[in-house]
Formats: C-alpha cells, sequence, structure tokens
C-alpha cells in the first residue's frame, strides 16, 4: 500500500520531484516547513514529496509505537540492525519513485532526501535503485547494512552526487558514524559532497545554504 504523503508543488506541472523521509517519531510534516528557506527562484518547478512512516513499535523506546522506517534496538544503531524493517522501507521508496515516473518525472530528476533514520533510507534505496537517480541528500545519518553494499548497489548509481551532512555534537548519530558511513562510500568510488558542523541531532542554516548550493548544481 502507498505510504500517505504531504506535497509541496512550487510550480506548474514539475518534471523534477525531491522525495524526502523524515526522522525517527516525526512525520511528514518534519521537513515541509524548509521548503521556502531552502528553494531558489531560478530553480525548475519541484514537487516535494514528505511521506509518513508507518507506525510501528520501537524497542529502544521500550516498545512504544510510533512513525518509523525500521526498529532500533540498542544504542549502537548500527549493530543489530532491523534489515527487515530496512529493505520493506527501501521498497516503499521504490513505489514512490515509480509514482513519480507515471507523474511524468523522469528518474534522473528525482532527489532522494533524508534526515536520521530516513537518511538511512534512502542512502540504501539510491544505491540500490536500478536505474540512475539524480541524487541523493542524507543528514545526520549513516549507511545501515553497509556490508551488503558490493553486494546488492546499482551500477546505475556507482556515480550517483551524495550530499552528507552531520553535526559534530550528535548524542543520537554519532559523528564518526556518519564519517565511517562516508569513508565507505568514497572508498567504493561514490562522489559524496561531505559537511559538518558544530551542531546536535539537527538541521542548522548553514547546511541549507550548501544544500541549496548542492541542490541548484544538479538542477541547472
Amino acid at each position: 500500500m502507498a505510504l500517505p504523503c504531504i506535497e509541496q508543488e512550487t510550480g506548474r506541472d514539475p518534471r523534477h520531484a525531491v522525495i524526502w523521509l523524515h526522522g525517527l517519531g516525526a512525520d511528514g510534516n518534519d521537513f515541509a516547513p524548509i521548503v521556502p528557506e531552502l528553494i531558489d527562484a531560478d530553480w525548475p518547478p519541484l514537487r516535494f514529496v514528505f511521506p509518513h512512516a508507518p507506525v510501528r513499535a520501537i524497542t529502544i523506546n521500550g516498545g512504544v509505537t510510533m512513525r518509523a522506517w525500521y526498529d532500533i534496538s540498542g544504542l549502537e544503531i548500527a549493530q543489530r540492525q532491523d534489515e527487515a524493517g530496512i529493505r520493506t522501507s527501501i521498497g516503499q521508496v521504490g513505489e514512490l519513485i515509480e509514482r513519480e515516473v507515471a507523474r511524468g518525472v523522469p528518474v534522473g530528476n528525482i532527489l532522494l532526501a533524508g534526515f536520521s533514520q530516513g537518511g538511512a533510507v534512502v542512502l540504501s534505496a539510491g544505491i540500490r535503485n536500478a536505474q540512475r537517480l539524480g541524487g541523493v541528500i542524507a543528514l545526520s545519518t549513516y549507511l545501515p547494512m553497509a556490508e551488503k553494499t558490493d553486494a546488492e548497489a546499482s551500477a546505475a548509481n556507482r556515480d550517483v552526487p551524495i550530499f552528507m551532512a552531520h553535526g559534530m555534537l550528535d548524542p543520537t548519530i554519532s559523528h564518526a558514524l556518519g564519517e565511517m558511513s562516508r569513508e565507505y562510500l568514497k572508498q567504493r568510488g561514490y562522489a559524496v559532497e561531505w559537511h559538518d558542523y558544530p551542531m546536535a541531532h539537527q538541521v542548522c542554516m548553514e547546511e541549507i545554504a550548501d544544500l541549496r548550493r548542492w541542490m541548484g548544481a544538479r538542477l541547472a
């Protein structure tokens, strides 16, 4: 079943799309407010798609239910990963990509974006997608199932542009884990543009400005 989404279009008949996944416990409303601060008047019309993750029980939070792209079982987020949950979410991202294509957006004009858990899913989905995407934006996150990358990565997205950004004071997903994921991808030839900022598990204005510049280069 298709995920419910919030959508914003910056102009009529968009032929570019950004599919943006929120973090644990948030929903599609979380990043919708940054659209006016992020976009540039010179860009072509864009459709921003902000899906809501399914509600599920989260082990580390005592089984409390909340919106999440996969379960988290411990503080070491990259250990004992919920591979089944991650793969289900990768499949749901694939469905959202197909829906944009059906609405007239070429695959190469689609950017995947995500924060925290959502960033982990779009990184995984982007490198596995069978057709070449426009780019991947991974904020305050890491690459899950990293050891499966070599066997499962799609040749089509071996040179997909990746924007990674992280807070140097992040207590939720450590800066070190973000750096390890960046290095893992760069060692495999991925074109990663990395930024870090003196912040915690959040987004800052300097980051939005850097992202605007990076997206502008993709949309030129």
